[in-house]
């Protein structure tokens, strides 16, 4: 136990007792959380992809795949939640069940995905504000819109140039989002809360106007012919179902908020699967319609919405799908910054950091320099890195830190059968010489492998082809991760006997 520096759980109570954070979320807030960080590139983006590249209209099966896998999870990040309601998501859930060694490896893992996943949604977000600019007659350069190194056009091995740009707009857009985390969660909360309830009014408007425009035909083949390299056919249907997965994600940042929530035992289980849940119907009720509107072949664009209200000849509905499309991804971006936020300054408490990351505001009590250096770092990776060929590591670290959730319930039941916990997975279990398994873990971590395959297979197989960029970068990005941990995490943690 020793050796693995293990947390126990009132070790873990007593850190999180001390961190001086605001408890002001509501179940409303947290549900809105959840739901704001998950509607974004997935919806406005990700499913003309994965249609146009990999599924055809059985995309939608893909969406319940994703969906089945996610539910499986979000029921353990559920009981974990309500067991011991403290920040840090699966880092925390991680520390307990394997040790200090693996919840270091999770946090590095979700640090990585939450940073491509806010540095691509800033890109994404200078796209559309660029468009939308350019439809009221106000043209931004591309020598400020656009990042330094761009992928070469019809380039087998996704070869990089260097063009005299920088997407300022990315930059400006993850500092904006940072000044208003500054100010507090209840701040935010608020902002948050305006943001989501027009991008959903302007998705329920986008399904209302476009039902009475599907055309039947475009719905068949319903699984294309399967074309190789998991394009197209059952194996489509796997990887779209592997990329959407990761639009789910959103969902998780409510676990990193249970140290803010005012009730967290029974308001964090509600935002986690209530958002999962209203996030899954969103997604197949909108791709329905856009697939019924729009023939998938030409969905493999940025702005898929776009298409198929091109094809409606609504040019004014084009226009406000832009502008929510716009506008949304300002909550996708408060989410996902939140989140990472708070897992610095959690992971900086138990001295595996340098203590600056969880340095609170004296007046907001938010971890003010956390957010502005992660603000910082996303900027600058948006206004320089072509993110989208790191996409598969993004998705590959939520699916190892999903798994290792679901371990951990079965761990802790285990381990601490009797201890309280006001939400339980549901589907019992079973036991094999006496070790409990849980059968909704057992499932997540199950689905979890079936997404992590095909994530896997298409980098290696990108790999040979000569695209060495995500293997360098993860190399690079691991070895970093290691290097602190040896030359500073095991030293300074508070589970060394000897650090101070």
């Amino acid at each position: 136990m020793n050796k693995a520096r293990r947390k126990t759980l009132s070790q873990i109570q007593t850190t999180h007792q001390q961190h001086e954070l605001k408890r002001s979320l509501t179940a409303v807030q947290l549900l809105l959380m959840g739901v704001g960080t998950a509607i974004g590139a997935g919806v406005y983006v990700i499913t003309g992809t994965a249609a146009a590249e990999f599924a055809g209209p059985s995309v939608l099966l893909s969406f319940l795949i994703a969906a089945a896998a996610c539910l499986f999870t979000a029921l353990c990040y559920g009981e974990l939640a309500s067991s011991f309601p403290v920040a840090g998501s699966a880092y925390s859930y991680a520390y307990l069940s394997m040790g200090e060694k693996m919840a270091w490896l999770t946090a590095w893992l979700l640090l990585l995905e939450y940073t491509i996943a806010g540095t691509a949604v800033a890109s994404g977000f200078s796209g559309y504000l660029t468009s939308l600019l350019d439809e009221l007659g106000l043209h931004i350069p591309a020598y400020i819109s656009h990042a330094t190194l761009q992928v070469v056009p019809h380039s087998t091995n996704d070869l990089l140039a260097f063009h005299p740009s920088l997407n300022i707009v990315g930059f400006a857009v993850m500092i904006f989002v940072s000044l208003i985390l500054l100010r507090g969660i209840e701040a935010s909360a608020r902002f948050n809360t305006a943001i989501v309830s027009i991008k959903i009014a302007v998705l329920l408007l986008f399904v209302a106007i476009g039902v009475w425009y599907i055309h039947p035909s475009n719905w068949q083949p319903f699984i294309p012919p399967a074309q190789g390299n998991f394009h197209f056919g059952i194996s489509g249907i796997f990887r779209a179902a592997s990329i959407i997965f990761f639009a789910y994600g959103g969902f998780e940042t409510v676990s990193t908020a249970s140290a803010e929530a005012r009730n967290p035992t029974r308001d964090v289980p509600i935002g986690i699967i209530g958002s999962l849940l209203i996030c899954t119907l969103i997604y197949i009720v909108v791709a329905a319609i856009l697939l019924g509107v729009a023939p998938y072949q030409t969905l493999d664009v940025t702005d898929p919405l776009a298409v198929a209200t091109e094809l409606m000849h609504q040019p004014w509905l084009a226009f406000l799908i832009n502008a929510g499309a716009t506008i949304g991804l300002f909550s996708v971006l408060t989410g996902l910054l939140y989140a990472i936020s708070r897992m610095l300054h959690t992971i900086s408490l138990d001295g595996l950091l340098p203590k600056i990351f969880s340095t609170l505001h004296a007046r907001h009590k938010s971890p003010w320099v956390a957010t502005l250096c992660m603000g910082i770092i996303m900027g600058c990776m948006s206004a320089t890195l072509p993110i989208a060929l790191l996409g598969d590591l993004l998705c590959i670290g939520t699916t190892l830190a999903f798994a290792i959730v679901c371990f951990t319930v079965i761990w802790q039941r285990n381990c601490a059968p009797h201890d309280e916990r006001p939400f339980r997975v549901p589907l019992g279990g079973i036991r094999i010489r006496g070790i409990w398994i849980g059968t909704t873990p057992f499932l997540g971590i199950f689905f979890c492998l079936c997404m992590l395959i095909p994530l896997t297979l298409n980098m290696i197989h990108t790999t040979l082809k000569g695209n060495l960029i995500p293997l360098i970068f993860f190399i690079i990005y691991g070895s970093l991760g290691i290097g602190i941990y040896r030359l500073y995490g095991r030293k300074h943690s508070r589970m060394n006997p000897n650090s101070q």
